[in-house]
């Protein structure tokens, strides 16, 4: 077994996992798995640049992981940053200050390199009995990143909209009005035209979502009492019980919102953007699918994502 840390730090939240993974790099047990909403991408889609109280919070979160790294003693650290990274053009302040502090350097990889580490973590523990191909979805603040594939992915694309994204550029009331939400359906709708064009959706035989607004929306749709990560991993949904909850989430009002047991503080303002893209992405590969002679009812819920795929990558680095 090999101790490795696994930090993915996105537009919205950074994440930490700590993890043994195993000496044929097939599986992996958690030790530690934790995550701060820091939202580092905030304005970013609008000044191309990070705020500076968005850096001061992900620094903050950045010391606390990298005590959690000295006390487990973990033997190798990946840190992993998506989309406002791309994007910032002052991204060698947060490089700077990540490296200062963890002592690694922090990777901005591509949408595609994303979509591929996504992928690697959602299947290592997906039921063998679910056919394939699968589609696995991973939506976050800045983009949302859809890869079809068996045990590898076959082809990916990165759509730049995410719950963050979507939410500063669309959704500013409270609830959203009619006008912002036929606003950002439209942004959606161009990015998932664009993403038909590299991935056939219409072969998915699985539909697998991942991240934070798709497990908000899993354990709305399951009327969870809390957040009960156990319940919403592998969890199977009905896509039209699906859609019914991103359409309730999305027209709430963020004290409807905030009141729900089962939602973090750091997804009441962006929970309705989110739901409306992954509402989007399902009922157009449900179409597609049943276009093509195929048959999709339902979607499944991972816990197990990118953070799961950058361990596996850092252990396989050494």
């Amino acid at each position: 077994m090999t101790r490795v840390a696994a930090v993915d730090c996105g537009t919205n939240s950074i994440r930490l996992l700590i993890a043994d993974v195993s000496a044929d790099g097939s599986s992996l047990t958690d030790v530690l798995r934790t995550m701060t909403v820091v939202r580092l991408g905030q304005g970013v889609d609008k000044t191309g640049e990070f705020a500076a109280d968005a850096l001061e919070r992900t620094f903050a979160a950045v010391d606390e992981y990298e005590q959690e790294c000295r006390e487990h003693d973990v033997t190798a650290i990946r840190f992993v940053a998506t989309s406002a990274t791309r994007d910032a053009r002052n991204r060698g302040d947060f490089i700077e200050g990540v490296q200062s502090r963890l002592g690694v350097t922090p990777e901005v990889i591509t949408g595609d390199e994303e979509a591929e580490l996504s992928f690697r973590g959602a299947v290592s523990v997906i039921d063998p009995a679910r056919p394939a191909p699968y589609l696995v979805v991973d939506l976050g603040g800045g983009s949302t990143e859809m890869v079809l594939g068996e045990r590898s992915p076959a082809s990916a694309h990165s759509m730049n909209v995410g719950c963050v994204r979507m939410s500063e550029r669309h959704l500013v009331s409270d609830p959203p009005t009619d006008a912002e939400i036929a606003a950002a359906k439209v942004d959606v709708d161009v990015a998932l035209d664009l993403a038909m064009q590299s991935v056939d959706v219409s072969q998915a035989r699985s539909l697998v979502g991942l991240a934070g607004t798709i497990t908000t929306v899993t354990a709305h749709a399951l009327g969870l009492s809390g957040y009960d990560r156990d319940a919403i991993n592998g969890a199977s949904v009905s896509i039209d019980d699906a859609i019914e909850s991103c359409e309730t989430l999305l027209h709430a009002t963020r004290a409807e919102r905030e009141a729900m047991p089962f939602m973090h503080p750091g997804r009441v303002d962006v929970i309705g953007a989110g739901a409306l893209v992954w509402s989007a992405v399902m009922k157009r590969v449900r179409e597609q699918v049943v276009a093509a002679g195929g048959e999709l009812d339902a979607t499944v819920t991972s816990e197990h994502d990118i953070l799961d795929g950058i361990a596996f990558s850092a252990a396989a680095r050494g």
